[in-house]
């Protein structure tokens, strides 16, 4: 066993999103290659098993903001520690019964999956937590959430967050609380502290950053519009 077939636990965000082949609903695939064709990011969850309750209103909501993680570059793919067919069937039931088709691929994990990204409950047998990675297009993990099995993802706070990562990468800007709705500064965007006294002094001064109008609450809490 080499040492990345040794390594288990939680991958950091920051790092490099684990190479690994996988059975799923639309064939074999290579994770992160075959996601990142096109240059795209990728959002992975994981679901306690399928034919559950709380895991089954997931699924539909993801189904329903498909399109919108389409339009933002990005595709989803789902996992849990259940067979290809089991996988298969859920997915026919809830087109069936919730007039919801699943468009993305879901892993079939036999617990290898789920071990290497630190995805297994604790006291909870082979079960995963809901847990979600969201990967950019060169394979870098940018956002790991965890949910206890209890508790129902906010699908639209995974979409707020696909689309802050993106903004904050194309802007070179930080984004504030609640954005786009931040109770302080509303949908702009956080510019970079200044790094040296000149720097923040001439910011106060000319209330510029690269050429463009900011307003400031002090020389470290600078925003400006997008």
């Amino acid at each position: 066993m080499n040492s990345e077939e040794q390594q288990v636990g939680i991958p950091l965000i920051g790092d490099k999103f684990p190479t690994m082949q996988v059975t799923t609903t639309h064939g074999p695939m290579t994770l992160p290659d075959d996601m990142m064709k096109d240059g795209k990011w990728f959002v992975l969850f994981s679901h306690l098993a399928d034919f559950t309750p709380v895991c089954t209103t997931e699924f539909h909501a993801f189904a329903l903001r498909n399109d919108k993680f389409e339009g933002m570059n990005a595709k989803l793919v789902g996992l849990s520690i259940d067979q290809v067919f089991s996988h298969i069937k859920w997915a026919e039931w809830i087109k069936d019964n919730l007039d919801t088709e699943i468009p993305f691929p879901i892993i079939a994990d036999h617990g290898a999956v789920g071990k290497r990204l630190g995805m297994i409950h604790p006291g909870k047998g082979s079960n995963t937590v809901r847990a979600v990675f969201i990967v950019d297009a060169e394979g870098i993990i940018r956002l790991i959430i965890y949910y206890p099995q209890d508790i129902g993802r906010n699908m639209d706070e995974i979409v707020r967050a696909l689309k802050a990562l993106q903004l904050a990468d194309k802007e070179k800007v930080a984004v504030p609380a609640n954005w786009p709705e931040n109770e302080l500064i509303g949908d702009k965007v956080i510019i970079p502290p200044a790094k040296d006294v000149k720097t923040a002094q001439e910011r106060l001064k000319t209330k510029k950053h690269d050429g463009k109008d900011i307003e400031c609450k002090d020389w470290w809490l600078c925003y400006r519009k997008l």
